[in-house]
């Protein structure tokens, strides 16, 4: 009789969010475990395994002022959009990527006071991946994974980066 596989497949991911004054570092979360949706697991990694295309890639970052994400979110709440220039200010970050282990992939983020990715003070307390920038609230792509952090607050001339690691096991 053959033995049967043992082999098991996890799915774990870690963010820092950093709050920077000029090249001080003002805040700092540490590192925190993520939740990963439900429709993460379909989108970004089933329907690419099992069709080979079709399916989503993390290329951007928000930041949000709410709780965090339950499994069945597509979105991140609370998520920063300035409402008030109708789309034209996207307040996600693009990401920089790569593949740091055989098992890891890091996507890095930094939300740039230059950038103005805030127009007036907000206290931070989440984060997420998606798949799309944010041009209206209509339009926000899915959420691939995010989670909560100590809340903190950024002023328009703070500047903010994450790191956010997935690993496989």
């Amino acid at each position: 009789m053959a033995k049967k596989g043992t082999d098991s497949l996890g799915l774990r991911g870690f963010f820092r969010v950093q709050i920077l004054d000029g090249s001080k570092v003002a805040g700092d979360s540490g590192w925190i475990e993520n939740t990963v949706t439900n429709q993460g697991k379909n989108d970004y990694l089933l329907t690419w395994l099992v069709t080979g295309s079709g399916g989503k890639f993390v290329s951007s970052m928000g930041l949000g002022t709410g709780g965090a994400p339950a499994a069945g979110d597509t979105t991140l709440s609370g998520e920063i959009f300035d409402k008030s220039t109708n789309g034209t200010t996207n307040s996600r970050a693009a990401v920089s990527t790569s593949i740091n282990t055989l098992t890891q992939a890091q996507f890095t983020a930094a939300f740039n006071s230059a950038n103005s990715f805030v127009t007036a003070s907000h206290n931070i307390s989440n984060v997420g991946l998606f798949n799309t920038y944010l041009t209206s609230l209509a339009n926000a792509g899915t959420l691939f994974a995010g989670n909560t952090f100590t809340s903190s607050s950024v002023a328009t001339n703070q500047s903010v980066q994450v790191t956010y690691q997935v690993n496989l096991s």
